[in-house]
């Protein structure tokens, strides 16, 4: 199946969609490494398919503070025990953050707390799966693939919208 990818403003920057007619894949922040595409990804500049569509217009929902959740077809790529990091991950409620020992303990491997950084660091669909939502453990905001201030950034969001307010890193 084609791989297509669309790219569309916000107020963190251009995000890029990446996936299929049925699945989203990823999501490259606008700091991201890995933006460029890959060969056989076609761009779809006018009306994107089905699912980046949807993901575009969820996306744009949760910007303008309407959504909070997001209830897509994803298909990420990675290893079991990424995929279960991941999933974990959706599993943080909006507004509220863990440290990566908590994120460790949920998946049942309390000292795995290094493993599953290295996991959040590679989770292909930023935002919708919420890897800005895990602090260090000492509250401190830390790495991040699309930037600290874009990590801050969505974490401020989330508070203003919920009425609720950051402890931790920079967001007071």
């Amino acid at each position: 199946m084609p791989k297509f990818f669309h790219d569309f403003d916000t107020p963190i920057g251009i995000l890029r969609l990446v996936g299929d007619e049925r699945h989203l894949e990823r999501i490259d922040l606008p700091n991201a490494a890995a933006r460029a595409p890959a060969a056989d990804w076609r761009e779809q500049p006018g009306a994107p398919p089905a699912a980046l569509d949807a993901a575009k217009r969820q996306l744009a929902e949760y910007f303008d503070g309407d959504r909070r959740d997001f209830d897509l077809p994803l298909a990420p790529d990675g290893t079991p025990f990424q995929l279960r990091v991941w999933e974990e991950l959706r599993r943080i409620a909006y507004a509220e953050t863990i440290s990566y020992g908590e994120l460790a303990r949920r998946i049942g491997q309390p000292t795995a707390s290094r493993a599953v950084g290295a996991a959040n660091g590679r989770n292909p669909l930023s935002i919708v799966v919420p890897c800005h939502r895990v602090i260090g453990a000492d509250g401190t905001l830390t790495g991040f693939g699309g930037g600290l201030p874009v990590k801050q950034a969505l974490l401020d969001l989330e508070s203003r919208v919920a009425g609720a307010r950051f402890s931790g890193g920079n967001l007071r």
